[in-house]
């Protein structure tokens, strides 16, 4: 048994066509396929391809206004 990976691009048809190497000639042979779309590339951290460029800007009607956070207490360590 034989193992071959390969990645593949199917047509504007929707047909996907392999052609794949093989060690002898004019011998049958009984091929599985399983199939796995690629996932797209993400742009670090796992955020989606274009995530930034589609968001930019969206709370620019609706700015985050940040509070005044006032002075940190001390607290003892308790040790």
């Amino acid at each position: 048994m034989e193992t071959i990976r390969l990645r593949s691009r199917s047509g504007e048809d929707g047909i996907l066509h392999l052609d794949l190497p093989v060690t002898m000639k004019e011998v049958e042979w009984d091929v599985t396929v399983t199939i796995q779309p690629v996932a797209p590339p993400s742009q670090g951290k796992g955020y989606p391809a274009g995530f930034f460029e589609q968001t930019y800007g969206s709370c620019q009607d609706d700015p985050i206004i940040i509070d005044d956070e006032g002075i940190y207490e001390e607290r003892d360590n308790g040790l």
